[in-house]
């Protein structure tokens, strides 16, 4: 019969949230058979409707085998039995300190409400016996396990008001506010222990600070409390100190040890939580405790913008108040002073986003706290706001960022429906975040990966299901990340583009300040370009209206904003009534973020693109996709081919070439194509540019000869840069006709006129130089006088020019000819003699100090400065010459190439290599980002800090860490030096 009503109630119990239905059917069957049915079932029912039914069900059979006479008091009251399930579900840590400390089931016998500050200082003072109204109050001995217990009490009503929520949303402001309340009282009876057992302490006022969460009365239900100790010597009733501040400092040192053992110590009787003082100047090595005036120094001299930022939530939260007032009055000034700083904002969010970037791969999807989108992006969101705008409003000098964001949106400095959405965000990830540390009260601030674990999430969350609880989670991320835009720069616009709002009322100041925080330097032409691209009614401005909120965010995020802004203009006012290009950037968003990026990234780019902005197409999602070199040169031909003039053909080709050069300017902006790709890819547009317009040029002479464009150089290597000519030697077939030289030259130099030609295309310049004799030898040579010159004339540097030595345009077969007849000269049987390789060596010296600009700083010049890419380049062509006869791997032009035929063939460390190959390619990203930033060539690193700063950021540095990129590449370049030292120079 038993079995039988087992089986009924197992029936009845399945699918309603037990994961055992047959057990929890025993227990009921037992409990039936000793108390009232209705009690039971209504127990029953309380526990099915907890976070986790399975374990609310055994906390409770645990109780009732232990507590038998508890037990049956929660059957007699509905309501204690309902707050007892919530908290036994929800947390398995709280379900073991009711079966622990029985007497604590009494704090749930009446629903709890909100306990305020004084109650909670008063209620854990008393538990460790000391008096509560006493100005430094002092513990009893031995009272620390008694204030572990207290906290644990008080924390237990707190959960289960929390848990007991009919919308745990609504109460989760009022919860943190709580537990920062709890924190207080629990640090004032602990440092009341402390003085317990610390002689001396009377003779110091010892002020504790709140920081972070519990500085923002936001506080998690476990997290390190982050505080500050300031100290001062007690004073006599003539008002003069008792102690010197020395030995006030040694003495609150003592005490804030001793606070901290207190609250972090693990016993019988539990834990608390550690006390985190390494938001203190110095951080870690820092002192623990210093006075106001040692306080005073640090903040006017040396402390860092985070660390204002950080104390924009500081506040008194036990022992001296008046002496913690005192500290906060002294920081508050400089706290919001801190957004005057250009560089503020910059380097706040590379704070934010190297954080990012330190999160494990395998937490990165988890992370509620530190993953985009998740709390810490709207907590940093809300501050920036009030840094910059509560400089001149004090009205936005609050700590939390529940009140923060309200006191924004009162002021007319965020819109009301963005606040409301993100403050919506906000509270449901710190509620997820509350449930998951209830659970087994762990600091951790991911999301659970087991079935299990989100069932119980989802539930305590009062969300249908696992897949609920996943779709609103990502949805409150998703919506953080898009509000963030609209917070920063919705507003913005509304500020001129007098469009009605009640949402939003930033005055044309206001929108000034917020465009100086965020980078922007000409704020007054920024808030021009933003009127003029919003205003008015036409479909044109209600685009722009929709797409600016976004596109301020990613010029902001960019090198140069104020550039960005303008170019966007420009590119708007020249396409606006085109109607797929507004489209485009409206409904492809990676259209829009690419042009972004690229116009506040880079002079070069938006001098290409505005010569045709119709090329913004290029932009889309497959922006920067390398063309194949056979398709670049067929669209070459076959636009030439359209055009029987000469001039207009070449400029039919110099168009072709432009687009290619922004193609591959964009893929190097935006992050998808590396040093080599680059190189190759400019040097097939070269190659195909060179290679058509010979044959316009050759248009109109009469049966022209064969002839080839010999690439040299970086050219001849496949590396060549945004900022390089084309080095070329040119040889004309050998041949019966007399006039062949003069005709080959009059078709170079008529290319030469036509690429240099003034237009609306960038020019191209070939490079004539490392002919033979230079430019006093005569520009264009047969291939029979070529190969004559090298083997009676040429000198040893010519020999090691020829290793660069690459087709590059014209008849590939004349090319091979000439490296065949010239294998010998460049790759020379035996290697080099010692007297070669003192030639190499005296001209090296040569260029070092007369090639050298006058007052340049060698250290920055990355292709004749120490370490930089001529050290790099000779180091690996002596090598080349000398082995390269018996290593065929290193007969190559290319630099990287060579270096790895080197390693493979034992002839070159791998150590030894990859601090060439470093320095090398580093200095050829910053040539290449110098040239994009500026439109101009330059072979040294930016003096100006700004263009500096914008350099390190196309390198891939974030804002605020250029001075990272200069260690970054002195440490290369010193390393490349050394081992050129060793293996050029013979040096040990």
């Amino acid at each position: 019969m038993a079995l039988d009503r087992t089986s009924t109630l197992a029936g009845r119990l399945a699918g309603r949230g037990f994961g055992d239905p047959h057990h929890a059917a025993g227990v009921m069957e037992r409990w039936l058979e000793r108390h009232d049915e209705d009690a039971v079932m209504a127990l029953t029912e309380e526990t099915l409707a907890s976070a986790d039914p399975d374990l609310a069900l055994a906390g409770f059979v645990r109780l009732a085998e232990e507590q038998p006479a508890g037990f049956e008091r929660l059957l007699a009251d509905r309501g204690t039995a309902r707050r007892v399930a919530r908290v036994l579900g929800g947390s398995v840590a709280l379900g073991h300190h009711l079966a622990a400390h029985p007497a604590s089931l009494a704090e749930l016998e009446h629903a709890p409400t909100r306990r305020d500050a004084d109650a909670l200082r008063r209620e854990l003072l008393d538990a460790v016996g000391a008096d509560p109204d006493a100005a430094a109050p002092v513990a009893r001995p031995g009272a620390s396990d008694d204030l572990r217990l207290a906290y644990r009490r008080a924390l237990l009503r707190v959960a289960a008001r929390d848990l007991d929520a009919d919308d745990p949303v609504s109460v989760v402001a009022s919860v943190g506010a709580e537990l920062a309340d709890l924190a207080d009282s629990t640090v004032e009876a602990a440092l009341a222990v402390a003085r317990e057992a610390t002689p001396g302490h009377e003779a110091v006022r010892l002020a504790v600070l709140a920081m972070g969460k519990a500085g923002a009365r936001e506080l998690n239900y476990v997290s390190d409390v982050d505080v500050i100790y300031v100290a001062e010597p007690a004073l006599d009733a003539a008002g003069e100190p008792v102690v010197g501040a020395a030995e006030a400092v040694a003495v609150g040192t003592r005490l804030a040890a001793a606070l901290s053992r207190t609250c972090s110590a693990h016993t019988a009787a539990g834990t608390i939580w550690q006390v985190d003082p390494n938001l203190r100047p110095e951080g870690k090595a820092g002192p623990l405790v210093r006075t106001l005036a040692s306080m005073r120094t640090y903040y006017e001299k040396w402390a860092k913008n985070w660390e204002f930022q950080a104390l924009l939530k500081a506040r008194p939260m036990a022992g001296d108040r008046a002496l913690g007032q005192e500290f906060v009055d002294l920081v508050a000034p400089m706290v919001w002073r801190v957004a005057d700083d250009a560089q503020f904002v910059g380097e706040t969010q590379a704070m934010r986003r190297r954080v990012i970037s330190l999160i494990p791969a395998r937490e990165a999807a988890q992370e509620i706290k530190l993953g985009a989108g998740g709390l810490r992006d709207t907590e940093f969101s809300v501050q920036l706001l009030q840094l910059v705008h509560g400089r001149a409003d004090d009205r936005l000098r609050l700590r939390g960022t529940f009140e923060g964001l309200d006191a924004l949106v009162a002021h007319g400095y965020v819109g009301r429906g963005d606040g409301r959405q993100i403050a919506e965000a906000y509270a449901l990830q710190r509620v997820l975040e509350h449930r998951i540390q209830l659970y087994q009260l762990r600091r951790t601030h991911l999301m659970p990966t087991d079935d299990l674990g989100l069932r119980r999430l989802a539930r305590a969350a009062h969300l249908e299901d696992a897949d609920a609880l996943a779709a609103a989670w990502r949805s409150s991320t998703r919506r953080v990340q898009r509000l963030q835009q609209r917070i920063f720069y919705s507003p913005l616009l509304e500020a001129v583009a007098r469009v009605p709002s009640e949402q939003v009322r930033l005055t044309s100041q206001d929108a000034e300040t917020r465009l100086r925080a965020l980078g922007f330097n000409d704020t007054g032409a920024a808030l021009r370009h933003i009127e003029a691209l919003s205003t008015g009614m036409s479909r044109q401005a209600e685009i722009q209206r929709q797409l600016l909120p976004a596109m301020l965010g990613w010029f902001a995020a960019g090198p140069n904003p104020d550039h960005g802004l303008l170019a966007f203009r420009q590119v708007s006012e020249a396409l606006g009534s085109t109607s797929w290009y507004l489209r485009a950037l409206r409904d492809e968003g990676a259209m829009a973020e690419n042009l972004a990026r690229v116009l506040a990234s880079s002079r070069y780019a938006v001098d290409l693109l505005l010569r045709a902005p119709q090329t913004v197409q290029l932009l889309g999602e497959h922006a920067g996709e390398r063309r194949p070199a056979e398709e670049i040169r067929a669209e070459m031909a076959a636009v030439a081919g359209r055009h029987q003039d000469q001039g207009a053909a070449i400029e039919a080709v110099r168009a072709v070439r432009r687009k290619e050069l922004l193609r591959v300017a964009t893929a190097d902006l935006l992050g998808r194509a590396g040093v080599t790709a680059v190189g190759e890819a400019l040097s097939d547009v070269m190659a195909a540019t060179l290679d058509v317009g010979l044959e316009v040029a050759a248009r109109g002479v009469q049966d022209p000869p064969a002839l080839a464009l010999v690439a040299m150089g970086r050219w001849g290597g496949g590396e060549l840069t945004f900022s390089s000519d084309a080095d070329a030697m040119v040889v004309v077939a050998d041949s019966a006709d007399p006039e062949a030289n003069a005709k080959a030259t009059k078709i170079v130099t008529r290319l030469r006129e036509l690429l240099r030609r003034p237009g609306p295309d960038p020019a191209v310049e070939i490079d004539l130089d490392l002919r033979p004799e230079g430019k006093g030898g005569p520009m264009v040579r047969s291939l029979a006088s070529y190969l004559a010159y090298y083997e009676k004339w040429s000198a040893t540097w010519e020999a090691q020019a020829l290793l660069r030595a690459a087709h590059g345009a014209g008849d590939p077969g004349v090319t091979a000819a000439l490296l065949a007849g010239v294998e010998a000269r460049r790759h020379p049987e035996g290697g080099l003699s010692d007297k070669q390789v003192a030639e190499i060596r005296k001209l090296k010296a040569r260029m070092e100090t007369e090639r050298m600009p006058r007052g340049t700083d060698p250290r920055r010049h990355v292709k004749l400065g120490p370490g930089g890419l001529s050290d790099v380049e000779w180091t690996i062509q002596l090598v080349q010459l000398r082995h390269a006869h018996e290593v065929p791997g290193l007969r190559t032009p290319g630099t990287a190439a060579a270096l790895d035929a080197a390693v493979a063939a034992d002839l070159l460390g791998a150590d030894d290599a990859h601090a060439l190959r470093e320095a090398w390619e580093m200095a050829t990203r910053i040539r290449n980002a110098t040239m994009l930033l500026r439109g101009r060539a330059a072979d040294s690193i930016p003096t100006d800090a700004r263009e500096r700063s914008a350099v390190a950021e196309l390198l891939g540095y974030a804002k605020g860490e250029a001075s990272f990129f200069i260690d970054d590449w002195t440490r290369r370049a010193r390393r490349a030096r050394a081992v050129m030292d060793r293996l050029f120079w013979g040096l040990d």
